[in-house]
């Protein structure tokens, strides 16, 4: 392990600013959960079902808009794309406190869906800033930087719907992120190298010479045929134009995608199953606790991934995580889950660092935004199945039903995945 790679990573100053921007604009959404369930509960006076439909369509909506944000950093640049989210977060989050439920609902969607693509950004980056063994190290202290963010943003968000101002919470959210838009379109990593930059600068004046060409008269089309390579006529119709937009969705990209939303999956029905757990048994405001073993495991872990001299494949880091949480279910105590929490959480920065190198290293730089987005809805849809699994199984099961739920569905799913990939090795 060579741990000396974070002092030479975090001595590049774009590097080390993207990562302290990218955490920086992270908090206000990870307590905008928190803030905008309490203020639904707590507020609007509405029950948690109507919080938690609040929360999922804020989710599809995010779901929905990653990869069209990502794609349209990689068409227009990170600028243009960037300043519907900067309007929409701080118009769209200063309105929303102020109005009844039935309103509320369709406004969180937009919200969701023009939100600021802040994680796929600074993930796209890092794959343009650092390569080889850097980029490993880049995406880990990037989960790193994101665990921590999930320790200050969601209590720091509970603290204030308890003191009674959700309304100024809410609308504090949307200013912060923001500006937060604003500081990256003034600061503007790159998001593709400089050689990159100058194909597709090289490729778009081939397409014009292509349009002119393909709109001249029959005779003079041929006359000029020598001028555009046959394999540079774009391709015939829309089934042509949409098998080229998706020719970065090979086999291994969508494994990497189906880790990523098992990885959200068993997070988000762990998140579940601790609050459900000592809830049930009278320890609420233990609750902390635990929160804070499971993700300075994962901080610690992420520090060690980031200074392997080799990858290790997400799959085999997911199927660890999801079965290190099975055993959380029979803790009988907040300290006895506290320390069982440790062996998964010292899986989970890791798994999501892994996963993102994977993407950066299958997929090319004019793709990498897209496929970004892409990663995103994954995770967050893997995020939307894993509380309600936990909480059906919580419901029927008890405690334990949250964990053992997710933990054995991420197993499957990932012993799923290396049988496939076994029989493919077979037959190639």
């Amino acid at each position: 392990m060579n741990f000396a790679l974070y002092r030479e990573l975090l001595a590049v100053r774009p590097i080390r600013r993207l990562l302290l921007v990218g955490m920086i604009a992270r908090i206000p959404h990870s307590a905008a959960g928190v803030l905008l369930t309490l203020h639904i509960v707590l507020t609007l006076g509405q029950g948690y079902a109507a919080a938690g439909a609040a929360a999922a369509v804020m989710t599809i909506g995010i779901a929905l808009g990653a990869p069209w944000r990502g794609r349209r950093v990689d068409t227009a640049g990170l600028r243009r794309a960037l300043v519907p989210s900067v309007i929409s977060e701080a118009v769209i989050w200063s309105i929303v406190p102020h109005v009844s439920y039935q309103w509320l609902l369709p406004l969180v969607f937009v919200g969701g869906l023009l939100t600021l693509p802040i994680f796929s950004v600074v993930r796209q980056s890092l794959g343009v800033l650092a390569d080889g063994n850097q980029r490993r190290t880049a995406f880990a202290l990037d989960a790193i930087s994101t665990e921590m963010v999930f320790m200050i943003g969601p209590a720091a968000g509970a603290v204030v719907a308890t003191s009674g101002h959700t309304t100024a919470g809410l609308t504090v959210v949307g200013l912060a992120t923001s500006l937060a838009g604003l500081f990256l379109i003034w600061f503007n990593p790159p998001t593709r190298s400089p050689a990159q930059d100058a194909e597709c600068a090289g490729d778009q004046q081939h397409a014009a010479e292509v349009a002119v060409v393909s709109a001249a008269p029959a005779h003079v089309q041929e006359a000029a045929a020598d001028l555009v390579p046959a394999a540079a006529a774009p391709a015939s119709g829309v089934r042509g134009r949409m098998a080229h937009s998706f020719a970065w969705f090979t086999a291994a990209v969508a494994a990497v995608f189906a880790v990523a939303a098992g990885a959200g999956m068993v997070l988000s029905g762990s998140d579940v199953g601790i609050v459900a757990a000592l809830e049930i048994g009278g320890h609420q405001g233990e609750i902390g606790i635990v929160f804070l073993f499971w993700c300075a495991a994962s901080v610690v872990g992420g520090l060690v991934y980031g200074a392997m001299h080799r990858p290790v494949p997400p799959l085999l880091l997911l199927l660890g995580m999801a079965a290190f949480t099975i055993p959380m279910g029979f803790a009988d105590g907040t300290w006895s889950l506290a320390l069982l929490s440790i062996l998964p959480g010292l899986l989970c920065a890791p798994v999501l660092s892994a996963a993102s190198e994977k993407v950066a290293d299958l997929v090319s730089e004019e793709r990498r935004g897209e496929a970004m987005g892409w990663y995103g809805s994954a995770l967050t849809g893997g995020v939307a199945l894993g509380s309600p699994l936990a909480g059906v199984f919580i419901d029927t099961m008890g405690p334990s039903g949250g964990f053992v739920s997710v933990g054995a569905a991420g197993v499957l799913l990932c012993l799923a995945g290396l049988l496939l990939q076994r029989r493919r090795r077979q037959t190639a």
